[in-house]
């Protein structure tokens, strides 16, 4: 089995995630080498919002399914994560689950596409917009070797809910009757 060395100096400060409305922007493999080791310097969710990202067009404190909406206006989780050198790197799968034990369902049909061996600090996110915007949930990413095998690369990382649910409306008090 192939062992993962990571860096002494390991950023991995893993946060929520933003609303960013791009996709997927994986860099474009190269060619593969004879070594295996993949080196992360930093994974995590961004937090921060563009400052050109439209408003969401669903109102706020709605929860559920988001699929009836435009890509862009979709709520989404955004895993981000850096490596400082990659070797023998085919790419790299997202795991997503709703409690930090699992169980966790792998994301997207093909994998974000690594940079086969490379020197050079790569960086590499996935979208997640399909979420419910007030639920928690956990992830990981799991590496891809050229061979075939298979790591785990992150830490299992929550994400926080994007919107609190709306309060439900207050139901008037109903009359107690007196004991008989």
């Amino acid at each position: 089995m192939r062992h993962l060395f990571v860096p002494l100096v390991l950023l991995l400060s893993l946060t929520a995630c933003s609303n960013s409305s791009t996709d997927s922007k994986p860099a474009a493999p190269a060619a593969p080498a004879k070594a295996a080791e993949n080196k992360a310097v930093d994974a995590k969710p961004a937090d921060a919002k563009p400052a050109d990202a439209p408003p969401p067009a669903i109102a706020e404190g709605a929860c559920g399914d988001q699929s009836a909406l435009p890509k862009e206006q979709r709520l989404a989780n955004t895993p981000r994560w850096t490596t400082a050198s990659e070797v023998d790197n085919f790419g790299y799968e997202v795991f997503r689950g709703d409690a930090e034990a699992g169980p966790f369902a792998k994301l997207g049909a093909e994998p974000v596409l690594g940079a086969g061996t490379t020197d050079e600090t790569k960086k590499y996110e996935f979208r997640d917009d399909t979420i419910d915007p007030c639920k928690e949930y956990w992830y990981y990413v799991e590496s891809i070797a050229t061979d075939g095998t298979r790591e785990k690369f992150t830490p299992v990382f929550k994400a926080a809910a994007k919107r609190k649910p709306a309060a439900a409306p207050a139901q008037p008090a109903q009359p107690t009757q007196p004991a008989q």
